[in-house]
């Protein structure tokens, strides 16, 4: 499954650079979650734009020390060398976030026209203000970029904290969320199986990709690997996204991995961490909860839990609707259930639970369902082993 090319997000995201419309030329900032597709996104910006006017700078990975952001943004930049921070690593912090902006802004590419920055997780800027002088790092940002003559696309995983950072921002900001891919998206990119099925073969692609759709909840990086995993298996009659799943998810598995990452990576973004787990394990048993339900299992007062839970949703861990406290992601709900215990999932128990999740997610009328027979916990479900 390569990347999958989004038409509609794509076009709007160049509508906003182009000024398309009467607000004239914007900043899209896209919103997503871990695995809904951001980076992609930009990498086929970069290709459609030209990499000679575009560089894409993976915020994330180099947001060390203002002095050392700023080497490599310039290192890696296709733009014309220029002095901008010349001296800055001697001078200090601000002085290096300042030259850092100034490259942003002035920037430009041989030919004529602005210069277009991608900038990928954005939010990572805010590393920059535990040094002196730099406590409005990211308001600074905002106010440069929004000021600039040339073109920025930013993106974020920290939905909840994007909001709050833009809602006093120029209105050359424009928020886009990235939506869940559709099921005609993830079938133009499952790549053809080993064998070819003749007639037959159209069919099983669009069965399989309705069922990855059902089981990835549209998210690219688990439809990919659920994908990839069934079509690479040789199984008799159509792929069987239901078993790669189980297999992605066991030990050690690719998709166990992606979200360990993902559960990690937000949960040290957050305060409170034990207790943050701990809400996370409640509602992996059972959700929606309420906020006074919650409390009880936890064991903690109202107010000590309301400041959990708001501290869960900054970082887009968990939703709330009508006062109700669930998961944001269905696969990561799945994955506490398995691996958040003292010891590892046995197959049979991974088994088990990604049945009752087909069951969930799986529409009633899938073929598929053929295989959500009760459960027997003497049968072998020969998870399938994946390279």
């Amino acid at each position: 499954m390569m990347i999958p090319e989004r038409p509609a997000l794509e076009r709007r995201v160049l509508a906003a650079l182009e000024g398309s419309g009467e607000a004239g030329a914007r900043i899209p900032v896209l919103l997503g979650g871990c695995g809904s597709g951001r980076t992609s996104v930009l990498l086929r910006l970069r290709d459609l734009l030209g990499r000679s006017s575009t560089q894409y700078i993976d915020v994330e990975k180099i947001a060390t020390t203002p002095e050392r952001f700023l080497e490599s943004v310039r290192r890696g930049s296709p733009f014309p060398a220029h002095p901008y921070g010349e001296g800055a690593t001697a001078a200090g912090a601000r002085e290096a976030f300042d030259a850092s902006l100034a490259f942003f802004d002035t920037s430009r590419p041989a030919g004529e026209g602005p210069a277009t920055f991608l900038l990928d997780e954005f939010l990572e800027l805010r590393t920059f203000e535990s040094f002196p002088g730099l406590r409005a790092v990211l308001r600074d940002t905002v106010g440069a970029l929004g000021s600039s003559g040339n073109r920025f696309v930013l993106t974020t995983r920290y939905a909840a904290r994007a909001h709050r950072l833009l809602r006093d921002a120029p209105a050359r900001f424009e928020i886009i969320h990235v939506a869940p891919l559709s099921v005609a998206e993830i079938r133009a990119t499952i790549a053809h199986g080993h064998d070819e099925r003749g007639g037959e073969d159209d069919r099983m692609r669009d069965e399989l990709a309705r069922l990855v759709h059902a089981l990835s909840d549209g998210r690219p990086a688990y439809a990919r690997l659920i994908a990839e995993a069934a079509s690479s298996v040789e199984m008799r009659g159509p792929s069987d996204p239901v078993s790669a799943l189980a297999a992605l998810l066991a030990p050690g598995g690719a998709l166990s991995n992606a979200c360990r990452f993902s559960y990690e990576l937000r949960l040290h973004r957050a305060r409170g961490y034990g207790a943050l787990k701990a809400i996370l394990d409640v509602l992996s048993e059972d959700e929606p909860l309420t906020l006074t339900e919650i409390a009880l299992r936890l064991r903690r007062t109202p107010g000590s839990t309301k400041d959990y839970l708001s501290w869960l949703e900054d970082v887009d861990l968990i939703a709330s609707r009508q006062k109700r406290y669930s998961f944001a992601d269905p696969i990561l709900r799945l994955w506490v259930r398995l691996h958040g215990r003292p010891t590892l999932p046995t197959e049979e128990e991974t088994a088990r639970e990604v049945h009752a999740y087909v069951l969930a997610h799986l529409p009633a009328t899938e073929p598929m369902l053929a295989l959500a027979a009760p459960v027997d916990p003497e049968k072998s479900w020969g998870i399938i082993e994946i390279d």
